[in-house]
């Protein structure tokens, strides 16, 4: 008797559950269509052609990055391509106006916009996804906290196909729940949230951003992390078995998600009706139809395609390849992955190996030219601003923050060498535009600056990789050293690959083949 009550109890429940749930999400499919009623009237375009909305959750859209390029680009082609599309931009980029963001991209990126068809769906929880808000299991916490943020931003507009252009691949789950499968999802993949190469690194116990020493250094710390990342991987691999169709920016990215999309644990699976996060279980089981009705028919491997990210080359193209100044330049957002701190220790390296490069007709000097999207940013370039001191060569570097695209434009057609430090960088839109605007690039030797970007070009090197603070020294110095000629072939090289490869029109024809079909 007391089983058939405990029965019919769980049984009421789930079932109070399920209307609840329908209720919320008839409530939230209405108050959509009347927010998407008035847009349409706010953006003046006539409601009898009752527009597509294309969402694009990009919380940071303001950043300036290589990541905003691609959704700008993305977006103004649509614009083009298909006028009578609205492309809705979830951002947390609250402090700025449409107009002033619109200007910025402008002014950043010389990309033009029309305001007539693009409206913001601004985000007050942005900070869920910060690193700040989770100094413990970042990683879970920002994923968490980006499927709280696209609550935030599905309970104001669904749109009519979702893309997550940034990386918070959790957020998939969220969308298939409220939309109940009823909409396409795409993806555009600059870097893992977690990797393979992550959980070799903490199973080899070294030293990394995303490995600090005092885990490292502990055998107990490294095995509870091998856990967690395992966790984490089979979880992402979950939400990443969601979109319908997956683009990555680079082979590296690519086979990255390839590998997570047929990511496979026993342990985890048995266990994953244990952990904290049984909900993700209900969210990946529910609503299969959506996968039904939204798988590729024709593949039966989920496989990411590659879209090399856009790169304007135009303009760099011209600049010319002889008469170049003694300067490094780096060309990187000032967060955390990108290593800034190695840079400046290879530089302070290179001094000291060759004191004649100090003063001088023969004196180099290195520029580090960057966006910083928040407090944090700005906090680590004050850091990197102290390293300099440390290392004793504050005179010879200099910080620009947050630089205008024409005065981006203005160092690349003056330096001579293109410095970038970040490990597994996932593509490397920088690393294009040194090569364009004949830099010669060093890069270090993994991601997609080594397979895909900075690769030899009928047998000839268009580049050099380093790995460690003294090879990335001597690659400088060898640079610095090169004759005339040599170096005049290296900088034509480099440009003729970049831009036959890496053009923007090539992005424009990936990024429409990929999502073809999903919208009509």
């Amino acid at each position: 008797m007391a089983s058939a009550i405990v029965l019919l109890c769980l049984l009421l429940t789930g079932l109070l559950g399920i209307i609840v749930f329908t209720a919320y999400t008839n409530t939230l499919a209405k108050r959509s269509a009347q927010a998407r009623q008035a847009i349409v009237k706010n953006l003046g375009i006539p409601t009898t052609l009752n527009p597509q909305f294309i969402g694009f959750f990009h919380p940071y859209c303001n950043a300036g990055g290589g990541g905003e390029r691609v959704l700008w680009t993305a977006i103004a082609a649509s614009q083009r391509v298909h006028p009578n599309r609205v492309s809705l931009v979830y951002t947390g980029d609250v402090d700025a106006t449409k107009e002033q963001i619109i200007a910025q991209v402008e002014a950043r990126f010389d990309i033009s916009l029309d305001p007539k068809s693009l409206h913001f769906v601004f985000l007050k929880k942005r900070r869920l996804v910060e690193d700040a808000a989770w100094p413990r299991f970042t990683l879970l916490g920002q994923s968490l906290g980006s499927m709280i943020l696209a609550w935030e931003a599905l309970a104001q507009v669904i749109p009519d196909l979702y893309i997550d252009s940034m990386g918070y691949a959790f957020t998939f789950h969220v969308v298939a729940w409220i939309t109940k499968g009823s909409i396409p999802m795409g993806a555009y993949v600059h870097y893992p949230t977690i990797s393979t190469d992550m959980l070799a690194r903490v199973k080899a116990r070294k030293v990394g951003h995303t490995n600090r020493g005092d885990v490292a250094g502990s055998l107990v710390l490294s095995y509870g992390k091998m856990w967690y990342y395992r966790f984490l991987m089979y979880h992402y691999s979950l939400a990443l078995s969601r979109p319908s169709f997956i683009m990555a920016n680079s082979s590296w990215t690519k086979n990255h998600v390839d590998a997570i999309l047929s990511h496979s644990d026993p342990v985890m699976n048995a266990m994953h009706f244990l952990n904290p996060l049984f909900a993700l279980r209900l969210f990946a089981t529910t609503f299969k139809r959506s996968k039904e009705l939204h798988a590729e028919p024709t593949s039966k491997k989920r496989e990411a395609k590659i879209v090399y990210p856009p790169c304007d080359t135009h303009e760099m193209a011209q600049f010319p390849l002889d008469e170049r100044e003694r300067i490094i330049l780096s060309i990187a957002q000032f967060r955390p992955e990108k290593d800034h701190p190695t840079q400046l220790r290879a530089f302070a390296q290179l001094l000291a190996d060759h004191p004649t490069y100090t003063c001088g007709s023969s004196s180099v000097k290195l520029f580090l030219l960057g966006g910083a999207r928040n407090a944090d940013d700005h906090a680590r370039v004050e850091s990197l601003r102290n390293l300099a001191e440390q290392l004793k060569i504050t005179d010879h570097v200099q910080f620009i923050v947050n630089a205008s695209y024409p005065e981006m434009l203005g160092w690349l057609a003056m330096a001579s060498i293109g410095l970038s430090t970040m490990v597994d960088e996932h593509f490397g839109i920088n690393v294009v535009e040194f090569m364009a605007a004949g830099v010669i690039p060093v890069t270090h030797a993994s991601g997609g600056p080594l397979h895909d970007i900075v690769v030899p070009l009928d047998g000839e090197a268009t580049g050099f990789h380093a790995r460690d603070p003294q090879s990335f020294a001597d690659a400088m110095h060898t640079v610095l050293n090169m004759s005339k000629s040599e170096e005049l072939a290296m900088r034509t090289r480099a440009r003729t690959w970049a831009v036959s490869a890496f053009a923007e029109e090539r992005f424009v024809e990936g990024w429409e083949a990929a999502w073809k079909g999903w919208v009509h």
